[in-house]
């Protein structure tokens, strides 16, 4: 489904609704009793295929190109970056001007470097319907995952420039329809005492559950989180719903401990599998101490619960 989303994502086109009553075509043409036995009984079956492939008329550095043609100010800098002269520099604005030397071009793109040793990125021109293209696919598309306004503003910041590009993204994102209707806006509360994190990654986890997802190939339907409360860094594990203690022992094993060795502290909420006995022993015996949230306070692992909602945005989106 993400592909296919992602394929039609390129073109401009709008769903409209018809009831069956009057999509008669499509009855005619499927319904045909002449057609509905196309092969004779006692005949060689022959297998027929189509091919069909289709390719997005212009590409999206190509649309850049001839963008560059209308904005007269970036002409003028291509000129000058082309033949440089103190006449050509005086034709630049004042902005172009004062960063011509942080300006090159290759393969007709003018790309630009905010510092030395920075990635060169692509100089995007005065053109609106481009700069919005640019936002749905690093936005919208189902690779971009509705994120937030800042990781949006690296993602397009990465490969893209353009003046005021911050307050370009923001504006976009905060007008977002899926963003408004699927995210949730955090409430004020107030001040927690936070959970000591320890000085090295890996040392104390915290954990959750995420569950009510379509089923995938294997049958599972919830996904078991681990963030390391240090470095930030997730791993998702894909579950069954029916996991007990112990599924989620070996999972632990073969995830974190193969990976980063055993934790000296494990933060979770009071699922039953977090409060069995086996889980319970397993861990003491292993010399890793369990803290649990307080009942009806997800709060206390709200790393975890953070993780969770990103997901949820992510796979909602």
């Amino acid at each position: 489904m993400a592909r296919w989303l992602s394929f039609f994502a390129e073109y401009n086109f709008t769903v409209e609704y018809k009831p069956g009553r009057l999509n008669v075509v499509a009855d005619a043409l499927s319904l045909r009793p002449d057609f509905e036995t196309v092969v004779k009984p006692n005949s060689e079956t022959v297998t027929v295929a189509v091919m069909t492939s289709s390719v997005p008329s212009t590409t999206l550095y190509g649309d850049v190109r001839r963008a560059y043609a209308q904005d007269g100010e970036i002409v003028k800098l291509l000129t000058h970056l082309s033949q440089p002269s103190r006449e050509s520099l005086k034709r630049l604005s004042s902005a172009y001007r004062s960063a011509s030397d942080r300006y090159t071009t290759r393969d007709g793109l003018l790309y630009y470097t905010a510092v030395s040793g920075d990635t060169p990125r692509v100089v995007i021109p005065d053109d609106t319907d481009l700069r919005l293209r640019i936002m749905f696919e690093y936005h919208d598309a189902p690779i971009g995952g509705h994120r937030g306004r800042e990781k949006t503003y690296l993602t397009v910041s990465r490969d893209f420039y353009w003046p005021r590009q911050y307050q370009f993204v923001r504006k976009y994102v905060r007008a977002c329809e899926i963003c408004q209707r699927v995210k949730s806006s955090p409430s004020l509360r107030a001040p927690l005492q936070p959970l000591p994190v320890l000085a090295e990654c890996w040392e104390s986890i915290s954990m959750d559950f995420v569950f009510g997802l379509p089923k995938d190939a294997r049958g599972n339907t919830g996904i078991l989180v681990f963030v390391d409360r240090f470095s930030k860094m997730v791993h998702l594990v894909a579950v069954p719903e029916t996991i007990t203690a112990s599924g989620c022992a070996c999972v632990f094993i073969d995830t974190i401990f193969r990976l980063h060795g055993l934790p000296r502290e494990l933060v979770s909420d009071r699922d039953p599998r977090f409060t069995a006995d086996f889980w319970r022993s397993v861990f003491k015996s292993l010399g890793t101490r369990l803290k649990m949230s307080t009942s009806d306070h997800p709060e206390s692992d709200g790393q975890t619960e953070r993780a969770n909602r990103v997901l949820e945005e992510i796979l909602r989106g």
